[in-house]
């Protein structure tokens, strides 16, 4: 027995020494991480600075593969069905990975489950704009307007399974008022019609808006965060209105399974990266955030809680 036993021992202790040098050594080879949308929108360019960052950091190649479709599904499926190897990560929205959840989508891996957390990433900066031509002069006068009127003031979004239009929903609740929802494709062309006067506002990421803002062509009422690019801007609970909180991230996961060595190595070097980018990703309305996979993973079950209370409050379906 005692044979035996020392034979047991000797066979792990020489299985853990082989893969040590593998562990120490990741990554090997290059990494993939997996956008859910189109390239050239928010998640598309942080993933791609932080792509940059980690490939100059670690002296290997992190490359962004964009896997648009159905709500951000798509790439979050492909990153919950790949191997556990950690050479695919998931580059995501908040709405892959909280809110789809809150609409008990019919999907083929478990986000709860096939899906590990490693880094919230950043936060992006979210405002509420008006064509400058409406008059509109803050949330007040946005709110009064839509009581005299209901259904009257439209605003576009490129989705209801987004904390964009779910923005929207929450000044609803807050100031019982309804407005009028038209969807699009794409974020592009609810601008323009915004811009042209056929929308009267949106909630949007101050990112790919605040080129409208500084040029005098969409006003800003509130942000969602202070920000430098718009310190003159309150937020919402300055200007009033502390229950519209609807933010936007831009998160890091792994599929489930991956040795925590491994995730611990990509969360570090995730906090490297965001505190070497800090000063670009400033330029973006990006904040960003500084956790552990354990703070994260806490903080996404408290996320997942409010959106699934406030879907279900306020009777919200994928398809409206």
């Amino acid at each position: 027995m005692k044979w035996f036993l020392h034979v047991v021992f000797a066979v792990a202790v020489s299985v853990a020494a082989s893969l040590a040098p593998a562990q120490e050594s990741w990554p090997s080879k290059p990494v993939k991480l997996i956008v859910p949308s189109s390239p050239g929108g928010g998640t598309d360019v942080f993933a791609r600075l932080l792509a940059q960052a980690l490939t100059d950091s670690m002296n290997q190649q992190f490359v962004v593969e964009n896997r648009p479709g159905a709500s951000g599904t798509v790439g979050a499926q492909t990153v919950a069905t790949a191997p556990r190897d950690g050479y695919t990560f998931l580059v995501a929205a908040n709405a892959s990975i909280a809110i789809n959840p809150a609409f008990n989508m019919k999907l083929a891996y478990n986000v709860e489950t096939d899906l590990a957390p490693v880094a919230r990433g950043v936060m992006a900066v979210s405002a509420l704009i008006v064509n400058p031509d409406t008059g509109i002069k803050d949330i007040d006068d946005l709110v009064a307007r839509a009581k005299k009127q209901p259904e009257a003031l439209a605003f576009g979004s490129a989705g209801t399974g987004t904390s964009l239009y779910l923005g929207v929903r929450m000044i609803e609740e807050a100031g019982s008022v309804k407005f009028l929802h038209v969807p699009y494709k794409g974020i592009g062309p609810a601008y323009q019609d915004l811009l042209a006067g056929r929308l009267q506002f949106m909630y949007t990421d101050l990112a790919s808006s605040i080129q409208y803002v500084s040029a005098g062509r969409l006003k800003a009422l509130a942000v969602d965060r202070k920000t430098p690019l718009l310190p003159g801007i309150p937020t919402f609970a300055e200007a009033g209105w502390p229950s519209i909180e609807s933010p936007t991230s831009f998160c890091v996961m792994a599929p489930s399974g991956v040795s925590p060595a491994v995730l611990q190595k990509m969360a570090a070097e995730v906090t490297k990266a965001l505190k070497m980018l800090a000063p670009r990703l400033e330029q973006q309305a990006l904040v960003p955030v500084f956790d552990t996979p354990a703070e994260f993973a806490a903080d996404l079950a408290r996320e997942r809680g409010r959106w699934a209370s406030f879907v279900k409050r306020n009777g919200i379906t994928a398809d409206q």
